[in-house]
């Protein structure tokens, strides 16, 4: 069982941080191998959703507001395990904790994501619906996915 921990930009610790950014170049760059710039100055906007085993960092998302980039929705992304933990539902319990903690700040607005393809039933299960044609982003092919609820 994860340690789920919510953390604003300035209450990350450096090490906190370290292992955040750490975690997403493993599978976002190196797995993935996709050379792209994870760094977009929206961390500083964002919650940081941690997951932690025995104090290691094996999940994470982060929740981002409504902001300038994004001015009409509010975001869920950089939704990330650890492969030495994949398969146990993680990924689930990260989107849940996220979508719960939406829900506990009586947010108002769409909450939209960039889901890479594969990923479309996955989210489609929280009850994310694709909206207009995939795009390729860094080399991936991505659809933008809304939260539909009923």
């Amino acid at each position: 069982m994860l340690n789920w921990q919510w953390r604003s930009f300035n209450d990350l610790t450096t090490r906190e941080l370290y292992a955040i950014l750490k975690l997403r170049a493993e599978v976002f760059i190196v797995e993935q191998n996709c050379v792209w710039q994870d760094l977009d100055d929206q961390d500083q906007l964002a919650m940081h959703l941690l997951g932690l085993q025995d104090q290691t960092l094996v999940a994470y998302a982060r929740v981002l507001p409504v902001n300038p980039q994004y001015p009409d929705w509010v975001s869920i992304g950089r939704i990330v395990t650890k492969n030495t933990v994949r398969g146990q539902g993680l990924g689930k319990q990260a989107v849940t904790q996220a979508l719960n903690y939406l829900q506990e700040q009586n947010n108002q607005m769409p909450v939209v994501i960039s889901a890479q393809i594969y990923l479309k039933k996955f989210y489609m299960s929280f009850g994310f619906q694709p909206e207009g044609e995939p795009y390729d982003e860094d080399g991936i092919i991505h659809t933008k996915m809304r939260l539909v609820t009923p």
